[in-house]
């Protein structure tokens, strides 16, 4: 009896470890379905959807540990589901083809500033050392503009359209160039400011400054959804680009239905779109989730594309640099 129990204890650790393996493999094969549903679903499904690359790496561990213990079968099942994923995440590490173009070079610098409590100093440094042209700013309140102003940010770019308020509501764009106020996008939570800002050589680019409700403010995330189909499309006139925090990665469906269409991910496109840029300034949990975008229109050839901390905010700036080749 003792020899056959010693026996069992090593088939009933083999059994469980089969059955926690499924489990794992469950779970990338779920969110390889509900990619190709192109879904968002709930509160849960963002928040696991959002994990979709930490999803793509577990899948390939998941596949040596298979292997490891020889569950040929398994591993099959999830070498392939893990390549799917990797299809879709890889591509984002790599710097796309991009035609040449021809006109005015624009760097636009996108920040949440977290209720306005970012530190305007160093936000203005952001814009001077790297000659920022156009400012995209959301959660912009009115402490937050005397703030920025205290530190200079009109002697760097003095045309502004700004709707400051208290609380996460605030939205503005600042710019070198000469700019109009345009209209606001579909109603939304949280009032997005346009602008069309008038470049050298003639050229003109419209700006929205994107700040959706995060999905995860009501279990079914119906408003995160309708303000992401919300957001304009760019067409065959003036160059669009949507810059600001989206609350939504590129996993998400509502945020690949608009790539779809007539923009391209400045991050992509550089080669970083795998660059986190939430959560920022803590110690746990680390910065996971590129939330915050800046959306070009395919026709603008992207140059460049980074991403920087700036004290007390939760949210990295992005800056991305691209060329405005269309004529308005």
């Amino acid at each position: 009896m003792g020899a056959a129990s010693q026996y069992d204890q090593p088939r009933s650790r083999s059994g469980l470890m089969t059955f926690l393996l499924v489990l794992a493999a469950a779970v990338v094969i779920a969110v390889v379905g509900i990619r190709l549903l192109g879904i968002d679903g709930d509160y849960y499904l963002t928040v696991v959807l959002a994990g979709t690359p930490y999803v793509a790496a577990g899948g390939a561990l998941l596949v040596l540990l298979a292997l490891l213990l020889r569950r040929w079968a398994l591993m099959a099942v999830l070498l392939a589901f893990t390549a799917c994923l990797g299809a879709a995440v890889l591509p984002r590490a790599f710097s796309a083809a991009r035609p040449m173009g021809v006109g005015p070079t624009v760097r636009v610098l996108s920040l949440d500033l977290s209720q306005g409590s970012a530190d305007a100093e160093s936000v203005v440094r952001l814009v001077r050392d790297h000659k920022v042209d156009v400012l995209s700013l959301q959660e912009l309140t009115p402490q937050a503009v005397t703030a920025l102003d205290a530190a200079g940010l009109a002697d760097e770019l003095p045309n502004r359209t700004f709707q400051p308020e208290d609380g996460p509501r605030g939205s503005g764009i600042a710019s070198r160039y000469p700019l109009e106020a345009g209209s606001p996008a579909l109603p939304a939570t949280f009032p997005q400011v346009s602008a069309t800002v008038s470049l050298p050589q003639g050229r003109k680019v419209e700006v929205l400054a994107v700040h959706t409700l995060p999905p995860t403010d009501n279990p079914s995330a119906d408003t995160w959804k309708r303000e992401l189909a919300g957001l304009p499309d760019t067409g065959s006139g003036v160059a669009r680009v949507l810059a600001g925090d989206f609350n939504a990665t590129l996993d998400h469906a509502g945020l690949r239905r608009l790539l779809s269409g007539n923009y391209v991910d400045a991050a992509t496109q550089a080669g970083a779109g795998l660059v986190p840029t939430w959560p920022a300034n803590r110690q746990w949990p680390p910065v996971l989730l590129p939330l915050d975008h800046v959306l070009v229109d395919k026709r603008c050839p992207v140059d460049t594309f980074e991403a920087f901390t700036v004290p007390g905010t939760d949210h990295r700036a992005v800056l991305s640099q691209f060329v405005a080749a269309v004529i308005s």
